[in-house]
């Protein structure tokens, strides 16, 4: 064992207490912010304490100030140059907490919690006072990170993207009234997945979702190869507008819930167990003799559900030209509906939202929290993209 070990070892069984330990390290890390600033105040004035001076400017003294940190709140030493130019960035002017601390406000926003919350989950972990206006001003920082993620070149192919959209509730002019976030998912030619965008809209539309891909376009992607929607009215054709030679898919399972809402409570199963007959065939040959067997069965008692299916048979039957493994990944639009429940996770708490900006903060960071684990290529890939290259030859370029 070396000395420094053994001084080490020294140290530590001095500290008896939980209390102690915390005091020490607090001590530690009060010492180890001045040295930074110390070394900051150098490298501004462009030559170390004791040196010969090198510019007009020079050290003058030092200042205490309170700085609130992961361990609690300490005084420190803050130097000061004479010209008072010297604005550390460790704890720059006019602030008092440190950036670790700053980040932690940020995370418990970001998982859901509300501003009372984290005023409470600070004040018994770290022993310190953080005000609402506080939280809110550390939060309102994430504004600039929005605006630049959300107006970010993007790929120039996307292999699939996902739409779907998640309702908050937001209060404009003295109401709460309904909005949409609007969520597209794409999947680039490396594998991974990434969220392309929110956009805010009052209600869900063909129209909006027109804006939508117009930016996704103006961004810098070129081409879509299939995109994957529920069944919104037009929604189809405005995706043709944009991105003409894109596949589309309807989700089947947005379309089987459609179906069954009409469906009486005691027809329920056996109507579900005829329709997977339809959308699990083979092909699409064999699920169109599923659906003619179904519509002879059900038609009469339910047309409305035979009706739909057949006015979108086409965009429904979509993922039956193609292999196995990507019909998976097409044929539904669970991957954006699990982001949209783990977005609704960590706003659940946030009964409604006071302005857009509010949601929009709540709704990027809480996507941010929840697509950090998406860092590997989707299941499957080299089979999958290799199926891509080959159907698509020409429009994948790698």
């Amino acid at each position: 064992m070396n000395s420094q070990d053994l001084i080490t070892n020294e140290l530590l069984d001095q500290l008896k207490t939980g209390d102690q330990l915390n005091d020490f390290l607090q001590q530690l890390q009060k010492r180890g912010i001045e040295k930074i600033l110390e070394a900051e105040l150098d490298a501004h004035l462009g030559y170390e304490k004791h040196q010969a001076r090198a510019s007009k400017n020079a050290r003058n003294g030092h200042t205490s100030k309170k700085v609130k940190t992961g361990l609690g709140e300490s005084e420190i030493q803050v130097p000061r140059d004479r010209k008072a130019t010297f604005d550390p960035m460790l704890v720059p002017k006019r602030k008092n907490m440190v950036d670790g601390v700053e980040n932690v406000v940020i995370s418990l926003y970001a998982k859901g919690m509300t501003t009372s919350d984290i005023e409470e989950q600070m004040r018994e972990v770290y022993g310190f006072s953080v005000s609402s206006s506080t939280i809110s001003r550390i939060t309102d920082k994430i504004t600039g990170d929005i605006v630049a993620w959300q107006n970010r070149p993007l790929e120039p192919v996307y292999l699939i993207v996902w739409m779907d959209g998640i309702v908050f509730k937001v209060r404009e002019n003295s109401k709460v009234i309904n909005k949409t976030m609007y969520i597209a998912v794409g999947l680039r030619t490396d594998g991974r997945k990434e969220v392309l965008g929110l956009w805010l809209g009052k209600s869900e539309s063909a129209s909006f979702w027109m804006s939508v891909l117009t930016d996704i376009k103006a961004r810098g992607a070129q081409d879509i190869l299939i995109t994957a929607t529920d069944n919104l009215n037009g929604f189809t054709q405005t995706i043709r507008t944009v991105f003409p030679q894109s596949a589309t898919q309807i989700c089947v399972v947005h379309q089987i819930r459609n179906s069954m809402r009409y469906v009486v409570w005691k027809d329920k199963k056996e109507f579900a167990q005829d329709l997977k007959c339809v959308y699990k065939a083979p092909n699409k040959q064999a699920a169109e003799a599923a659906l003619e067997d179904f519509a002879e069965k059900w038609e009469s008692k339910y047309s409305y559900a035979v009706k739909s299916w057949r006015e979108n048979w086409d965009e429904l039957t979509e993922f039956f030209e193609f292999p196995t493994e990507i019909r998976e990944i097409i044929y539904t639009t669970n991957l954006i509906e699990n982001l949209n429940g783990k977005i609704r996770k960590y706003t659940k708490n946030k009964l409604s939202f006071p302005t857009d900006e509010a949601v929009q903060k709540s709704a990027f960071l809480a996507v941010r929290e929840a697509t950090k684990k998406w860092s590997m290529p989707i299941r499957n890939w080299g089979l999958i993209l290799n199926q891509f290259l080959i159907i698509f030859e020409g429009r994948v370029k790698m």
